[in-house]
This record gives structure tokens, sequence and C-alpha cells, in this order.
């Protein structure tokens, strides 16, 4: 069994920031992980998600997700199903964004199939592969765009056509995406930076009327509405990963 970090934490950790959360992958299978894990006296918690491939081990009193490698089969625009795999790229493929597709190794290797860690450097926001298919998969991902491009971005107005296009093209999937999902995402992007700038491209790319904005939004409004409820202690508890 090979298991190395995946995800954001990778992206984390290459900005030189502590994650907030540590997610690996593995190639071993959910009834090949239990075994080991069971044979190790590790705790496991929350199988939810072990027909996605996760596993969660409870070490150190943290949990900490294994997910095995997988690729998406079938998806409706919410949710995927999956089917396990050993190809870390095919993986690696199936993630959101570049900067979110690669993993790393215990000995400091990364692995980087689609040109993340240059991007990364570059505080360059680009999808994996094709936007709109990325988008189609999930699209709950035009959402979590503009957050990552609030805590990426050195320019509000870095944004690329191409990528733009493709969440204008798509922007009806948002109606899909239930309100829970959709206010996680908001109030991460409402604590991120360029926060009118990228409430007002929200706006520009017709996302309003999906995310429950009046039809005529004020932007100055919206964030005061989103301060005052910090204030008050109401947006709840979103970690930024």
């Amino acid at each position: 069994m090979y298991l190395i970090i995946a995800g954001g934490a990778v992206r984390d950790i290459l900005l030189g920031k502590t994650p907030k959360d540590v997610d690996f992958a593995t190639t071993a299978t959910p009834d090949e992980m239990k075994k080991m894990f069971e044979e190790e006296g590790v705790r496991m918690i929350n199988n939810k998600g072990e027909k996605h491939g996760t596993i969660t081990a409870r070490i150190n009193n943290e949990n900490f997700e294994v997910t095995t490698l997988r690729i998406d089969k079938v998806t409706d625009g919410r949710h995927a199903e999956v089917e396990f795999t050993t190809d870390w790229e095919l993986d690696a493929n199936r993630r959101d964004l570049t900067i979110n597709s690669m993993f790393l190794g215990t000995d400091g290797q990364v692995y980087d199939y689609f040109g993340g860690y240059e991007d990364l450097k570059k505080r360059r926001v680009a999808f994996v592969g094709d936007p709109s298919k990325r988008i189609q998969e999930d699209y709950l991902r035009i959402l979590r765009y503009f957050r990552f491009f609030g805590r990426i971005a050195e320019d509000p107005d870095s944004h690329e056509e191409e990528t733009i296009d493709a969440i204008k093209n798509n922007i009806s999937g948002l109606g899909k995406i239930t309100g829970e999902r959709i206010w996680l995402e908001l109030s991460k992007i409402l604590s991120g930076n360029y926060v009118s700038s990228i409430i007002q491209s929200i706006i520009s790319v017709g996302a309003g009327p999906y995310i429950g904005f009046p039809p005529t939004p004020s932007v100055g409004e919206l964030i005061s509405v989103w301060e005052r409820s910090v204030d008050r202690g109401m947006s709840g508890d979103c970690p930024g990963n």
C-alpha cells in the first residue's frame, strides 16, 4: 500500500502554511485499509464515506481521511459514482483546480500532473483540464473557483476569459445545489480577499438568482449584512480548506 498527502494540504504546505486538515490518498481499497488499521490498533470513525473510498482514522485525537484513488464513472452535477483505481494521474484528473490536484510523498517529493505547482507560484487559479467538464461534474465548483481565487490570486482582476466563459455557460447548474452547500462556500468567499470584487464577479456571471441574492443586489449591502452576521456569531464554523 502506498499512502501520500493529497489535495488542499499539499497546496497549503507549498504556500508555507500549516494545513487545517491533512488528507491522504492511497492505492489501497477501503477493505485493505480497514484490515491494516485494525491490525495496527487504529480507531476508525464515521464510515459514511466508505462507499466513496474514504476511511477516517482517529490518531492522537485527530481525524485523518484516507481515500482510495478513484475516477468518476457517473456524475449528475452534485455527486459522483466512483470506481477505484491505482493510477495517480487519473485521480488527480478528477479534482477541481490544478492547485488542489497535487500529491506530496513522505520523502518530500511533489507529484504534480497538471501544472499545479507552477500555477501556485504564479498565483493562477485554473480548473484541471476542460473547465466546463470540471464544472459539470459538480456545479458547486463555480463558487469554489471564486473562493480559491480570493485566497490565491494577487490581482483581483486576473480572471481568465476561458474560465469565466465556462462559468457563465454553466451557471444555471447552481440551481441543483443545496442552499447549505452554497452558503458554506459563500461564507468562505466572504472571509477571503477581494470580497467586493469577487461578489461583483459572481453577480456579473449571472449567479445571483441561483444563490439567493436579490434581483438587483447591492454589493456593499451584501457585505454589510455578512459583517453584521459575523459580529453576532451567526456565520458558523467555516474552515478555509
